[in-house]
């Protein structure tokens, strides 16, 4: 009868060991399980981020480009009204030429 039960109680002692084992092995599992998905994760966010990033930074050269479109635009805008304006004195500088040189005529006219 003791026999048996020594043999009973080492069975049990190893069925013991024996679920102690599956259960350290299956935590080991499971811990290297979240470390991968948490790995996965990081490497998603890091992506995520490096992706807004990039955007943001994409956004701002266009924002830039336009700002220089504007600004080029503008300039090409002041130099057409100053040439504008140049050949408008210009104009006004010949109607006045003209005028003088009609008068001349006029005053040379009368004098004859």
């Amino acid at each position: 009868m003791e026999e048996e039960d020594g043999e009973a109680m080492e069975e049990d002692k190893e069925e013991e060991e024996d679920k102690a084992e599956d259960e350290e092995e299956n935590e080991e599992e499971n811990e290297e399980e979240n470390e991968e998905e948490n790995e996965e994760e990081n490497e998603e966010e890091n992506e995520e981020e490096k992706d807004g990033a990039d955007e943001e930074e994409e956004e701002e050269e266009e924002e830039e480009e336009e700002e220089e479109e504007e600004e080029e635009e503008e300039e090409e805008e002041e130099e057409e009204e100053e040439e504008d304006e140049e050949e408008e004195e210009e104009e006004e500088e010949e109607e006045e030429e003209e005028e003088e040189e009609d008068e001349e005529e006029e005053e040379e006219e009368d004098e004859e």
